[in-house]
């Protein structure tokens, strides 16, 4: 099996009262939003094995950092609710220039990529309309 390594590095805008104050709740609802954006990531790809959370309000966003190797295949999956389609997210290069959003795609939920040379990229979610939510998104790539 060939193994990738990516080095993550990643910032959460986290609303540490909403974790503290509702306690296992959250941490459920995330992880079943977790499981169902996980459907997204299927064969051909595989999950860098990372998940990337974040609990929002409709007003903030959350940045994660990431790699992603030239010649590499990958998919960004992007999930809030149980529904497909919630979350906005966008993928900037390091000088913050937008390479693509879903906004443009009707929020699609996930989106293939092939990548031609090695680039750090800022991934940004936001809440597509909800007052309040766990923002998750999963990297998977192609063997």
């Amino acid at each position: 099996m060939k193994k990738i390594v990516l080095s993550l590095a990643f910032t959460l805008i986290i609303l540490p009262s909403l974790w503290e104050g509702s306690g296992m709740g959250l941490h459920a609802q995330c992880d079943t939003i977790a499981s169902i954006c996980a459907k997204h990531i299927m064969s051909p790809y595989i999950s860098d094995g990372q998940q990337y959370r974040a609990l929002l309000l409709s007003d903030q966003n959350a940045e994660f950092h990431t790699t992603f190797y030239g010649g590499g295949t990958y998919r960004i999956a992007a999930c809030t609710g149980l529904k497909d389609g919630n979350l906005i997210f966008s993928v900037f290069d390091e000088e913050r220039n937008l390479l693509f959003t879903n906004k443009e795609y009707r929020n699609a939920s996930y989106w293939d990529f092939k990548v031609t040379s090695t680039l750090d990229v800022i991934l940004e979610a936001t809440l597509g309309g909800a007052q309040s939510g766990c923002a998750v998104v999963l990297i998977g790539f192609k063997q």
